[in-house]
């Protein structure tokens, strides 16, 4: 464990990341090579928590326009993170990687409700741990729920793995001068408002100072590099 940096991380893998080039729906070549990654993280003592996102499937905000009831489409946007939860775990577990799906609302039948002492257990007996349904709740996002997972289980680092590599001063999409960072801090995003994790997220992140370390999951590599402290993407800090 010399080598490694962080001993528990929680990691946050978007909806998006795991649909591959397709966008939607699930990739399950990409979800293959990020679970030899994870199992790689776990087989050197790692500690993992995951919190996966469900836009591959259904994002309540921007998919739920024509729907009268925010909460009813956010409830959808927690049973899709669930499906990604339930491929990634059976990809893991085929790799001899014990994992446990824990979901913030009870789905007894197919995992079990989140219980923070019981999660903590978990990995300290060398689990994978995998949070699905967000908070549980209507309003937040998945990034707040993996800075709030994070907080719960005194996670080391929240490890952001997107289809983005790192945080820039303007959408490098759009703006070919944009500027990316390697450091920022949490009171910069949040004045400039950087689409790094909503508002909500970036505040939790700063009150219980987790240092948040965004990079691209395209090579799902650097999840272990991050792991190493290795220098990838962008880290969001005081």
């Amino acid at each position: 464990m010399s080598e490694w940096k962080y001993k528990r991380v929680l990691l946050k893998v978007s909806g998006e990341a795991l649909a591959g080039e397709a966008g939607r729906g699930l990739d399950f070549e990409v979800i293959d090579q990020v679970c030899d990654v994870i199992a790689r993280c776990n087989k050197e003592g790692i500690q993992v928590g995951i919190v996966v996102g469900g836009g591959n499937f259904w994002r309540g905000l921007k998919d739920g326009k024509g729907m009268r009831e925010r909460t009813r489409a956010d409830h959808m946007g927690m049973l899709a993170t669930t499906i990604n939860c339930l491929a990634l775990a059976d990809i893991l577990e085929q790799k001899g990687v014990d994992v446990r799906v824990q979901t913030a609302i009870e789905m007894r039948a197919m995992a079990e409700p989140y219980i923070r002492s019981r999660a903590i257990r978990h990995l300290e007996k060398g689990r994978v741990v995998i949070f699905g349904c967000g908070t549980g709740n209507p309003f937040f996002s998945t990034d707040t729920a993996a800075v709030l997972r994070a907080a719960e289980i005194d996670a080391d680092v929240i490890l952001l793995a997107k289809n983005v590599d790192g945080v820039y001063s303007a959408d490098p999409q759009v703006d070919p001068n944009a500027v990316k960072y390697d450091t920022i801090t949490y009171d910069d995003i949040l004045a400039q408002h950087l689409q790094v994790m909503d508002s909500t997220a970036t505040s939790l992140s700063m009150d219980n100072k987790i240092p948040v370390i965004l990079f691209a999951l395209k090579d799902p590599e650097n999840i272990l590099r991050v792991a190493r402290g290795e220098k990838i993407g962008t880290i969001v800090k005081d």
